[in-house]
């Protein structure tokens, strides 16, 4: 990636251009030429626009260019709405012009097929060739709601507010727009990437970074290229600006690896999931809950914590929204007695001051403003939801008047629920204007506060240097062999071990009577596994039998072992058995990574053992990883709590847990060509004692 893809200034003329020329032009109203025209030209962008198009000599009034290269100064972006293949010399003139920037609204490209992508990619070459920087193609282009500029062909825009809204996907980017009209909800920024054939998310991300109108950047997503800059720019920008993220596709099981527990887990979102959450960005689950997030983000204070007081007129909107608090992990505690006592001396007698505060239906605005003042100076409270539903008595605009004054310089943040839809335009707008975030359903406010929750904790946390460990990287590199393919539990062996991860003691024996020989060696009860580099699911194919208790059992089952293991895969070259103690007591968990193509290595912990895809009790991370970010990653498993001791057990060796997940990342850090491990089951010891692996496996790339 060479420097200007890098340099967020070099995205500024998408935005702020000093004069844009649109190529393509229309005077037919029924062409997207015409629409962006009318946008460019009516949506209060100062600087000068340059219609392109040899076929007319004025357009609206205006001279019309026969090309680009007769375009007067100043312009440095172009908007290109032609056909695809006519497209690349379009590019070219605009290099050739001097230009520093071009949205391609176009479609036909590498969406339709090998030809399409051909043209792309010569677009991209050209582009590169002159230093111009492309926006799509196949986007409906950016808008300014600061500078004015509107190159969309889109009919009306929001407000001016403070989100910023990336997306991939025009359509949906088109939708969130009229969506934001009726809810009166305000963007900074509205950008569609289309194709992504130069500019991507990752870039928009780090011009947005520095955009001061922009103080939440919400994006839609259906990939990311390049995952590991994505986390980079993100971990940058989240300690001062949120991101709220949504990935499309959350259900898709992207390109398994059948040959573990750990390639058929680890799907496509999973690290998506990790890398949000490594990244301080709040992953949203649906298109509604990326905009309840982002305008959540958007007030000017952060919970403190998770209590929250809930003031009302109604009772039933209060209950569903208590439902929605308790859900997303938050609690209402009982208001101080202070707080009743101010409370009950204003409001009507029969009004019910615990918590949740029910004014009745008769509550005029200024009984909204007092108990919301009350209940956000109230100790046991860290933010406050206020549930207004409409009646024929008191004007929403009022109480939304009441609520913003209320909100203005408060220390504690307010959230509003302003129940209906007609009769509550007016009211909403006043309180976007005003940064008070406002829903129209009660139910949403529980995911919302509980994603501040998670960002102010994000913002809070110290930045954290990844360990020291020692480990022998040249003797794991002399054990990987040079070929793709598995390495079953017998060759897998040494190369953790070289990485200090911990192992049970184990010999592989050739022949019955040398099975036999080390399992006195290592001290009776024994496992005996089959070793055979074709066959990586032992227990499926009858290779294990366990408490082997002296050496004439062992030789038996040694015998056994090939027997069963020649009938279940005749093809199977078998080379012996892997002798092993039995390990003594303790819970089983799974550790693994494997290569996701986006993010790299992703770490993996579990409930182990034979049912681990039944349970699917995991927790994922993109290496590498600090202790605190591992330690995290057990404790938000059941595996996790079941270490830290249950029902009065004593607790096992997390931190051997932890130790093993780092040195698990490292080895995949320094070896690409591994593609994944699984460490199944890892056996836990009593606190202090350690880990055993007492299975693992390594796939090779």
């Amino acid at each position: 990636m060479d420097a200007a893809t890098l340099d967020p200034q070099t995205l500024i003329p998408f935005f702020a251009p000093r004069g844009v020329a649109l190529i393509g032009a229309s005077a037919n109203p029924r062409k997207l030429g015409h629409a962006i025209w009318r946008n460019l030209t009516q949506s209060g962008y100062a600087g000068p626009v340059y219609p392109v198009n040899p076929r007319y000599q004025t357009l609206g009034g205006m001279p019309c260019y026969a090309d680009v290269s007769t375009v007067p100064d100043p312009v440095d972006l172009a908007v290109i709405i032609l056909p695809a293949p006519h497209t690349p010399a379009a590019v070219e003139a605009c290099g050739q012009r001097g230009l520093k920037a071009a949205v391609i609204i176009s479609g036909g490209f590498k969406e339709v097929g090998p030809e399409g992508a051909a043209l792309e990619a010569e677009c991209v070459a050209l582009a590169r060739r002159y230093g111009l920087r492309l926006m799509g193609p196949n986007g409906i282009g950016t808008v300014d709601l600061t500078t004015g500029l509107n190159t969309t062909f889109l009919r009306g825009l929001p407000e001016p507010g403070r989100i910023a809204f990336v997306s991939q996907s025009g359509a949906v980017c088109g939708g969130v727009v009229d969506y934001a009209r009726g809810q009166q909800l305000g963007f900074s920024h509205l950008v569609s990437l289309g194709n992504e054939a130069d500019v991507t998310e990752t870039d928009l991300l780090a011009y947005l970074a520095d955009a001061p109108q922009a103080g939440v950047i919400a994006a839609y997503v259906e990939a990311i290229a390049d995952g590991r800059r994505f986390m980079q720019v993100a971990r940058q920008i989240t300690p001062a600006k949120p991101i709220v993220l949504l990935k499309a596709g959350q259900t898709e099981a992207g390109d398994r690896a059948v040959s573990s527990h750990t390639g058929s887990l680890a799907g496509a979102h999973a690290a998506y999931s990790a890398a949000c959450a490594q990244s301080g960005v709040i992953e949203a689950g649906t298109v509604g809950q990326l905009l309840d997030i982002a305008r959540g983000l958007t007030c000017p204070v952060l919970p403190a914590g998770s209590r929250v007081a809930i003031v009302t007129n109604a009772g039933g909107p209060a209950v569903l929204a208590a439902d929605s608090l308790a859900r997303s992990g938050l609690s209402l505690p009982e208001l101080v007695a202070e707080t009743q006592a101010a409370l009950r001396g204003k409001l009507v007698p029969s009004a019910q001051v615990f918590n949740p505060v029910d004014m009745l239906g008769g509550a005029e605005p200024a009984d909204y403003a007092f108990a919301v003042q009350t209940a956000l100076t109230d100790q046991a409270v860290e933010a406050v939801v206020a549930i207004h539903v409409p009646q024929a008595l008191v004007k929403p605009a009022a109480v939304a008047a009441a609520l913003a004054e209320v909100a203005d310089g408060a220390a504690k943040p307010l959230l509003v629920c302003l129940m209906g839809d007609d009769s509550m335009v007016e009211a909403r707008r006043l309180l976007h204007q005003q940064r008070v975030p406002v829903y129209t359903f009660p139910e949403v406010v529980g995911p919302v506060l509980q994603a501040m929750n998670r960002y102010r904790a994000w913002r809070e946390s110290a930045p954290e240097g990844l360990p020291a460990l020692r480990v022998d990287t040249a003797a794991a590199a002399a054990l990987l062999p040079a070929q793709a393919g598995p390495l079953a539990e017998a060759a897998a062996r040494p190369v953790l071990a070289a990485y200090g991860l911990p192992l049970i003691p184990a010999e592989v024996a050739r022949t019955p009577a040398a099975a036999a020989q080390a399992a006195a060696r290592l001290g009776f009860p024994v496992a005996l596994k089959i070793v055979s580099p074709d066959i990586i699911h032992k227990s499926e194919a009858g290779g294990i039998t366990l408490n082997l208790s002296d050496a004439a059992a062992v030789e038996a089952a040694f015998r056994q072992l090939r027997q069963a293991a020649a009938a279940a895969q005749p093809q199977a070259r078998l080379t012996g058995a892997l002798v092993q103690p039995m390990a003594p007591p303790g819970p089983e968990i799974i550790i693994g990574l494997r290569r996701d193509p986006q993010f790299g290595p992703l770490l993996m912990v579990g409930l182990g053992g034979i049912y681990v895809e039944l349970l699917t009790d995991v927790a994922f991370r993109v290496a590498p990883v600090s202790r605190t970010e591992a330690r995290a990653m057990l404790a938000e498993t059941r595996a996790g709590r079941l270490l830290a001791g249950l029902r009065g057990q004593p607790a096992a060796d997390r931190e051997a847990v932890v130790d093993a997940l780092l040195r698990l990342g490292q080895l995949a850090l320094d070896f690409p060509q591994i593609a994944e491990v699984e460490i199944n089951p890892l056996r836990v010891l009593p606190q202090g004692q350690g880990a055993l692996a007492l299975d693992a496996r390594i796939i090779l790339e």
